[in-house]
Parts: structure tokens; sequence; C-alpha cells
């Protein structure tokens, strides 16, 4: 692929950053509402926050995790940074799985979970171990959500570790 002009470039950079705040945006309010699910003892307002969550795992996490995808394959290919070139981008690809396998699968199983144990046997499904499973579960997928994207802030930012180093077939004569 060409490298992007430099107004394209920033363009998809742009994108890149809108997509990525959105995604950490969406993350902390999952931190928040847990963080109110594991707070009350309300089951209506439990169920409620299950529910938001669970239209968030749907909706905005899902499609800020494409749209950060997308543009970050554009941006490695349009620009010299490559898809392997550099191990904080392969560090980046990592943590990006993790946050796919996290993100819009986890956390949408985990609420739709919450949400049928909640609606099933109602608000004293609260007390039982699958439910506490479920909910530390969740705990757990926000910690790495929240981890993950943090650690790919950071990466952006300072770049560490330098080029890989080309490996040469060398032919034995």
């Amino acid at each position: 692929m060409k490298n992007f002009s430099m107004t394209k470039k920033k363009w998809m950079l742009s994108l890149h950053i809108l997509f990525a705040a959105i995604m950490l945006g969406t993350s902390v309010t999952f931190l928040i509402l847990s963080i109110t699910v594991a707070s009350t003892s309300d089951s209506g307002l439990v169920l409620s926050c299950y529910k938001a969550m669970h239209v968030l795992a749907g909706t905005s996490l899902r499609a800020s995790v494409i749209g950060t995808i997308v543009t970050g394959v554009l941006l490695s290919l349009g620009t010299h940074w490559g898809l392997v070139k550099y191990y904080w981008i392969i560090a980046k690809e990592v943590l990006t799985v993790v946050a796919v396998i996290v993100g819009p699968i986890g956390m949408y199983i985990w609420t739709l979970k919450g949400i049928s144990m909640l609606t099933e046997v109602g608000g004293e499904s609260a007390n039982q171990g699958a439910y506490v499973s479920n909910m530390l579960w969740l705990f757990i997928g926000i910690g790495l959500q929240l981890l993950s994207l943090i650690a790919m802030y950071l990466l952006s930012v300072f770049k560490p570790w330098g080029k890989r180093k080309k490996v040469r077939n060398k032919v034995l004569k």
C-alpha cells in the first residue's frame, strides 16, 4: 500500500483517536455501572445497570473496537510504521486481541448472563454463587479492558523498544 498523504494520515489518525476515546469512555462507564451493581441492594437498579452495560457492549463498545482496528490497520499499512516492523505495534496488536475478547465478546456475554439470572430468579440471585461468579468475571473483564486500553495509549505515545531487526535468509554455500 502506498503511504498516505499528510492530510489523509492526519484524518485517519484523528478517527483512530476518536474511536479509541469512545472505547475508553465506554469502558469507564462499565466500571462505574459495575461499581453501582456491587454497592447497591436495589434489584431494579442492578437490573438497569446490567441492561445499560449490555446495550453498550452491543453498540458503542463493538463499534469503537471495529473502528479502532480498521483505522489502526490502515494507519499501519498507509504509513512507514507497518504491521510488524516495530515491537510496540506488535504489542498493541496483542493487546487488541485481549480488548476484542474481553470487550465486545466478554462484556456482552457476562451482562446477558447477569440479566438472565436477575430476571429468572429475581433479586435473590444476587446471593447465589453463579451470580457472584459472573459479577467477578465482569469485574475482571472490565479491569483487563481498561488496563489493555491504557497500555495501548502509553505504547502509542512512548513507542518503546524500537524497530525489529530484519532477519535475512542466508543461503549456505
